[in-house]
């Protein structure tokens, strides 16, 4: 099969444009007055990790800590778990425990569900200790329940420090 040539337009650029005498002006002349618009780009909705941090700001707005009311505060990373009591009156912290600390994990060695309990059972020693009968707040700074902070949960919840 022979390829056909096609054949050339039947028109000129001069009919889509205009004639050769007008001349083509990109930009308007200085008697036409012409505003620039400002690009205005909005940004998107907040990502889940930024929603869940500013969630937590305005709750630790309305709960603060005392030291005989202190707020506990969870963080729950991808392989550990960190709790913290902390007295916002004083700024202080009264107790860190964390899934990391050798005192925990040491004797005998065990996996981070484990020691998740034992930070809570070490939570609870340190609040007999303190005489704190209970906690003005429970902060999961934005965290969902996984199986070390159910673990967590479920051992302050025998102290009577959560609702069971």
């Amino acid at each position: 099969m022979a390829f056909m040539k096609p054949s050339a337009l039947p028109f000129n650029t001069c009919d889509f444009f205009g004639a050769h005498s007008k001349a083509f002006h990109f930009f308007p002349s200085q008697s036409r007055s012409f505003i620039i618009k400002p690009l205005v780009v909005e940004a998107r909705a907040n990502a889940r990790k930024e929603s869940a941090k500013i969630r937590n700001r305005r709750i630790q707005k309305k709960f603060n800590g005392t030291p005989t009311k202190p707020r506990l505060s969870v963080f729950c990373s991808d392989k550990q778990l960190y709790a913290m009591l902390v007295d916002d009156q004083n700024k202080k912290c009264l107790f860190y425990g964390s899934t990391l600390q050798k005192s925990i994990r040491s004797n005998p060695s065990c996996t981070t569900i484990e020691a998740a309990e034992r930070v809570g059972e070490e939570l609870i020693q340190t609040c007999i200790d303190l005489n704190i009968n209970e906690i003005s707040s429970y902060d999961r700074n934005g965290c969902a329940r996984g199986a070390r902070m159910q673990a967590f949960e479920i051992v302050i919840s025998h102290h009577g420090f959560l609702p069971e």
